[in-house]
């Protein structure tokens, strides 16, 4: 089978990702769920580098050699864009294809609560994007900065690994830096980033120490900076920002993002009932009492802040996942096996059956 033939089925079938993983037939992940193509053979290592190395240019190839993985992304024939991990496993290659659309989701299309939207027009301050791999925290970012650049001639500048998305030419003015490509380290394309004129900086990742020192000291220079990060709750991603930095240091950072953190998008896709994921979504949004909490290294309270919270735009991911069963889009199970507070949920998803 041709590279070509399992992206084209990828495209055709709507998957969100290929893997192509030593010893197994390719498989497709459609609507959350991992399905072998059929009528395909298990893998060889000559089937997987034959597949793969053919898109990689040769300084692509020799960073492979070296550190045995690489992230990189492709364009296909004007259909979509891939994003590839390329990587070893037991000595052998595999390699995984995320799909990505060509064109970048409207913000009013990605069932986002509406609190989402205003974001765009802010012109200073840090937000962040969690969730784990593979639950559209990209997709998210890129429909909120592209809201920008289709609104108002802002200067946005990226930093991705590999870029995902390309942004259209409309009345931003936007530059996107690849790393490995455009720059050799995410702290040196962040602090050139100052230099640069931005108004909106978006970092693909915030990884390490270096990564985040640097975004947070251009939030707290008067720009507009987005960010993601893997983490399974907001609470856990202003904790996280701020364990990376040596305990003398954290009081200092505390400050800092209390003094800049305007939002938290944390979101799931979550399996319907039906074909298809629905977006679940935990915000929590800037208010004096959560600069409080930040700057007094009471973190802990924020979970509790966001549910008695409603009033200033906050929303708990199990208020978000008792709308989706409530809907019957999503079964009580599934929705259980998402939350972090089942209890919590439980009572949402009961008063609504006892009100009816």
């Amino acid at each position: 089978m041709h590279i070509r033939q399992l992206l084209d089925l990828a495209i055709a079938k709507n998957a969100s990702d290929l893997h192509l993983v030593y010893g197994y037939p390719p498989a497709l992940r459609i609507d959350s769920a991992l399905d072998f193509i059929h009528g395909t053979n298990p893998l060889t290592d000559e089937d997987i580098v034959g597949l793969v190395l053919p898109l990689l240019y040769p300084a692509q190839k020799r960073m492979f050699e070296s550190t045995y993985e690489l992230d990189f992304a492709i364009p296909y024939q004007k259909k979509a864009r891939f994003r590839v991990n390329l990587f070893r496993e037991q000595g052998h290659v595999s390699a995984a294809f995320r799909l990505l659309p060509l064109v970048i989701p409207k913000l009013e299309s990605l069932g986002l609560p509406v609190q989402v939207y205003p974001l765009s027009e802010l012109r200073q301050g840090f937000i962040l994007v969690t969730g784990p791999t593979g639950h559209g925290k990209s997709t998210t970012l890129a429909a909120i900065l592209n809201k920008i650049n289709e609104t108002r001639p802002a200067r946005i500048i990226t930093i991705e690994d590999p870029i995902e998305y390309v942004f259209p030419q409309a009345r931003g003015l936007v530059s996107q830096r690849e790393m490995l490509v455009d720059t050799k380290s995410w702290s040196n394309a962040l602090r050139a980033a100052l230099r640069e004129d931005p108004d909106a900086v978006m970092v693909g990742e915030m990884r390490d120490y270096e990564t985040i020192a640097a975004a947070i000291t251009i939030a707290e220079t008067g720009h507009l900076v987005f960010a993601s990060l893997h983490t399974n709750s907001a609470a856990q991603a202003v904790d996280r920002i701020i364990d990376v930095f040596p305990e003398q240091q954290q009081s200092q950072v505390r400050s800092q993002i209390a003094a800049t953190l305007e939002a938290v998008i944390s979101q799931r896709l979550i399996p319907t009932l039906g074909p298809g994921r629905a977006l679940a979504v935990e915000l929590l949004m800037r208010t004096p009492a959560l600069a409080s909490m930040i700057r007094d290294g009471k973190t802990h309270l924020i979970d509790n802040l966001i549910q008695t919270s409603a009033e200033f735009g906050m929303i708990p991911m199990e208020a978000s996942l008792a709308r989706l069963v409530q809907e019957g889009r999503v079964s009580i199970e599934t929705a259980q096996n998402y939350c972090l507070h089942t209890d919590v949920l439980e009572k949402l998803v009961g008063g609504f059956h006892a009100s009816i």
